[in-house]
């Protein structure tokens, strides 16, 4: 599909009342885990597009345009506000969080499969098994603190596994920045994939830092805090991709060209017919904010959208799968990778005086003072062993003992 062609409503049949605003919310029990990622990850979009209109206007100096541009920011406000009210009363943070970190590994690797650039892929591939283990220390959590088993939300969609430990995820921020990719010559699907990821990865930091301290318990709260650093990392390596060179109505275009494409996906993927109805809407808004930004571009830079976006039609569509061949195969082949600046390198090949190693021992000290790892700990000395849910054993053979978390594995030279 080319969305340009495609005849968008007027603009202002976005604008909603309160009831429509407000939505029939999904039951946690009976929803489909997939359906449940779509939500979570068009409500990191939705609230991504608030949040760069927002610093749009604070870089625009014509009102005229300004005002174009807080229209569609209050189109986009009501959108997330209808998504986001999807969520059920009954469904708790805890709950939640694991549908956020299940979206990260699900995504993720549905990006990193179809990604045309090798350097992207590699910055995909690595935050993969950085957030496959949150899915897994989280778990931890839910299974100690209420006796949910986090394989009754996510099903067998994904394995609940450790990844490189999140201990060993703490590092400088000088290894936090990425060499940004070109945007006049990037494959559609590269601009796509950098936009999705780095506003998911934005909103969950957005969401642990918000609701982590209303957590019931020192423990708990301790993990929000701890991964919710990790997720502001992993959110700055994505928006160091984002190429500085475009213009803010470049972004735009791209921005709005990316929601088409994203809930295009999402209608053609969603068996539950009422919130297919809502991507459907949601993909006719968007037509139209993208028409609008196609005008814009032209009003105040005289560029067609053919210059930013030379190949209009969308490249494949997003399609949650069961990628838990890939994850196993990026964790045993990339565990043992770390940052060294813009680009990634075994542990044991930096030098003894590496900022990581600085960083490491500023930070993480105190062993006992690591939430990621006292929730582990301390479910293992609960129930003897770690909570797991694998389609087949962890691929990495430090991880294979379920009554010791490891903490040396990626983080200390000749330490696996």
């Amino acid at each position: 599909m080319n969305p340009f062609e495609e005849k968008p409503i007027p603009i202002n049949d976005g604008i909603d009342d309160w009831a429509s605003i407000y939505p029939v919310s999904y039951s946690k029990q009976r929803i489909d885990p997939y359906t449940k990622l779509r939500i979570i990850l068009s409500n990191c979009v939705e609230v991504g597009e608030i949040l760069f209109k927002n610093i749009f206007l604070c870089n625009c100096t014509n009102n005229d345009l300004r005002r174009e541009v807080s229209l569609l920011r209050r189109i986009e406000q009501q959108q997330q506000k209808h998504i986001n009210w999807l969520k059920p009363i009954d469904e708790t943070t805890l709950e939640t969080t694991i549908g956020y970190e299940h979206l990260e590994v699900a995504l993720t690797a549905c990006l990193a499969q179809n990604e045309p650039d090798g350097y992207v892929k590699q910055v995909f591939e690595f935050s993969l098994i950085e957030d496959l283990d949150h899915l897994y220390r989280f778990s931890n959590l839910l299974d100690l603190d209420s006796q949910i088993p986090a394989q009754q939300l996510v099903q067998s969609y994904v394995d609940i596994t450790p990844g490189r430990p999140a201990i060993a995820q703490h590092r400088f921020p000088f290894d936090s920045v990425r060499h940004s990719v070109d945007f006049t010559k990037a494959d559609i699907a590269t601009k796509l994939n950098i936009l999705i990821a780095a506003s998911c990865q934005q909103q969950t930091e957005n969401y642990y830092m918000n609701v982590g301290n209303s957590y019931y318990n020192d423990l708990g709260r301790r993990l929000y805090l701890e991964i919710a650093m990790i997720e502001g990392d992993h959110a700055g390596q994505y928006r160091s991709l984002i190429d500085p060179n475009c213009t803010w109505l470049e972004k735009l275009l791209l921005h709005e060209y990316m929601e088409c494409y994203l809930y295009h996906s999402f209608y053609n993927d969603e068996p539950d017919k009422a919130i297919r109805e809502v991507w459907g809407r949601l993909f006719q808004q968007e037509l139209s904010h993208l028409q609008k930004a196609v005008g814009l571009l032209m009003q105040y830079e005289n560029k067609s959208f053919e210059q930013v976006i030379p190949n209009a039609v969308f490249p494949k569509l997003i399609k949650f799968d069961d990628t838990r061949n890939y994850v196993r195969t990026v964790l045993k082949e990339q565990v043992l990778l770390t940052a060294d600046r813009e680009r990634y390198a075994p542990i044991d090949t930096l030098p003894d005086d590496h900022d990581y190693f600085f960083y490491q021992d500023r930070v993480n000290h105190d062993i006992k003072t690591v939430a990621s790892h006292n929730v582990v700990t301390s479910h293992m000395q609960k129930y003897n062993i770690d909570y797991r849910a694998e389609e087949k054993t962890n691929p990495v053979d430090a991880f294979a003992d379920r009554t010791a978390d490891n903490t040396q594995i990626a983080r200390s030279p000749n330490k696996t």
